[in-house]
This record gives C-alpha cells, sequence and structure tokens, in this order.
C-alpha cells in the first residue's frame, strides 16, 4: 500500500473556462495558495480490477475512471484499490477534485514506481481536474501558458498569510464546475473579456505577491472572485454558487476591511467564503464571522506544503 496526501488549494486569480481540445486545459491563467489544515489522504494498493472508495464508502467515479484509462494510454499501471478521505466537505467548493487528483496522481507514481518529476505528475493531475495542477505545490503556485503545468511562484515562508474558511453548506453543489464553465463558455456574452482580463490581473497578482502588498493583492483578488461569479450569472441558464448566508459573509468582510482590518475575500464555485488576512487579524476575522448567523463551521489555516508521499 502506498498512501499520499495533499491539500486544496484556492486559486486568487481564478480561471474559469477550459481550451478547446482533450487535454483539460485551463483557457486563462491562474494563481492560487495551498492551504494547510484541509487535507485528502489517499491510498493505493495493486489488485486485479479498479475499486474507488471515497470516505468510506465505495463509489463508481466516472472521471476517475476516464483518468485512469487516459493513463494507461501511455504507462504501466496496474488494476488498483484506491481509497481516498476529505477531512472537509467534499464537492461543495473546497477544491476537493484539486487536493484528489494530486494525491492520486502522487500515490500511482510512487507505487507503480513510474519515477514522474513534480512538473509530469501536476500535468497528469491537471487532466482530471485543472486545479489539481496545483495541488502539487506548496505556498503561492501559478498555472500558465504554454506548458499548463503548475509551477511553484514562492513558497509559504515568504508571505505567511492566513485563511479562515466559512462552511455555509457541506451539501455537493447541484452544477459541478465542469459543467458550467462550458456553459458560461458557450453562452456568456462577456466570456471574452472575462479571458482578456483574467491574463491582466495574473501579471500584476503576481508582481503583488513578490512585493507582499496587501491592498493591491486585496484589490486584484476580489475583482477576480467577483467578475468571474458575474461571468457565471451571465450564463444561460445563470449560476448561481451563493447561498445568503455567502453574501452576508462578503459584506461583513467588506466592513472589516473598511475599519482597517487587512482581509479579504474569495470565493469559488460554491457558497463556501474564504477569507484571506494578514496573520495579526486573524482573531478579530474569525470573531466576526462567528457572529454571522447560518455559518456551519470555521476552519482556520496557513500556506500548506505540496503533495506527497506518507507511507511506502
Amino acid at each position: 500500500m502506498t498512501t499520499a496526501i495533499a491539500h486544496p488549494n484556492i486559486a486568487l486569480i481564478k480561471y474559469w473556462g477550459k481550451a478547446p481540445g482533450p487535454l483539460n486545459i485551463p483557457a486563462s491563467p491562474s494563481l492560487s495558495i495551498t492551504l494547510d489544515q484541509l487535507t485528502t489522504t489517499t491510498s493505493v494498493t495493486t489488485q486485479s480490477h479498479d475499486r474507488f472508495v471515497l470516505n468510506g464508502m465505495e463509489a463508481d467515479d466516472p472521471k476517475v475512471a476516464a483518468w485512469l484509462t487516459n493513463l494507461r494510454t501511455h504507462l504501466d499501471i496496474p488494476g488498483l484499490s484506491i481509497e481516498t478521505t476529505n477531512n472537509f466537505p467534499t464537492g461543495a467548493g473546497l477544491a476537493s477534485s484539486a487536493s484528489g487528483f494530486a494525491a492520486l496522481i502522487t500515490a500511482i507514481n510512487a507505487h507503480c514506481k513510474l519515477g514522474l518529476d513534480a512538473t509530469a505528475c501536476s500535468s497528469l493531475a491537471r487532466q482530471g481536474s485543472g486545479s489539481a495542477a496545483r495541488s502539487l505545490f506548496g505556498g503561492f503556485v501559478e498555472l500558465r501558458a504554454p506548458e499548463w503545468c503548475a509551477t511553484p511562484l514562492f513558497d509559504a515562508a515568504h508571505w505567511p498569510l492566513s485563511v479562515i474558511i466559512a462552511v455555509t453548506d457541506t451539501g455537493r453543489k447541484a452544477i459541478s464546475s465542469s459543467v458550467g464553465m462550458e456553459r458560461s463558455r458557450t453562452t456568456s456574452p462577456y466570456y471574452p473579456a472575462w479571458i482578456t482580463q483574467t491574463g491582466v490581473l495574473f501579471d500584476e497578482a503576481r508582481e503583488a505577491i513578490r512585493l507582499r502588498n496587501f491592498s493591491v493583492l486585496t484589490r486584484l483578488s476580489e475583482r477576480s472572485t467577483l467578475d468571474m461569479h458575474a461571468l457565471m450569472l451571465s450564463s444561460q441558464p445563470p449560476l448561481l454558487y451563493w447561498n445568503g448566508v455567502s453574501v452576508a459573509l462578503m459584506h461583513r468582510i467588506t466592513a472589516l476591511r473598511e475599519s482597517g482590518v487587512p482581509v479579504f475575500f474569495t470565493i469559488d464555485a460554491g457558497p463556501q467564503i474564504k477569507a484571506v488576512c494578514l496573520p495579526e487579524a486573524m482573531d478579530v476575522v474569525e470573531s466576526a464571522l462567528r457572529e454571522v448567523d447560518g455559518v456551519r463551521q470555521l476552519v482556520r489555516t496557513k500556506l500548506g506544503s505540496g503533495a506527497r508521499v506518507v507511507n511506502d
């Protein structure tokens, strides 16, 4: 048995939409931070046929099955028993697919002695989930053309930001990110502008992180978040991943910042809110978010490390 651990990541500059073609390539660059306290633990063992167990329950996962089939066209991978556990809600907008595929390729690489480096693993993880490419690495990570395999930008020590995740709904989202992205690409009149603007925000955010300029990163990251959700809302039928608690949390975080607290929000395809702040503001932010009615759980985390094997 080989066991690997990976952490989900949240994009500060987001992508939403795939380029045409079979390799699950994003249509625009993205920039993320890897989260320490949220983990996916995946164990693989060799057996005659594939078996997939998620959070203790055997499951059929067409996405994982198709990904394995593709890998086997050029890599020697036997039948596998795959057991995966998340310590956070699955399929609820907390990037469980990112950490899931990152942990899975890391475990398979070690178990099957494939000899792939982190760059190759990142490229293969991306073929399962675009954001999974970034979870191979820790700290600040970028994913961009032309290779479309993630590369570390800075490690966590460069700028030890803190994150408080406000969970507002633990259920699976009704529309997956893959389906939502394609809907936006094919139906939103604003999609071309979104692709162009994301490239601009990406370049500016890289520089803001290099300089550790929190106010500039705040402006860029919140714009990326809100631009993405505006794109979703302009899709047909519209995509609305927020709930009322999500909106209340956004207002609370904005009010905190206007009072002088260094914090901003980011939101992926789901109703969960991630409050990114400087470490000295963590207690104040957590206390304020706890007061918002409907928050089910708060998770404090720092920036984390990349995917790794823990037992082989």
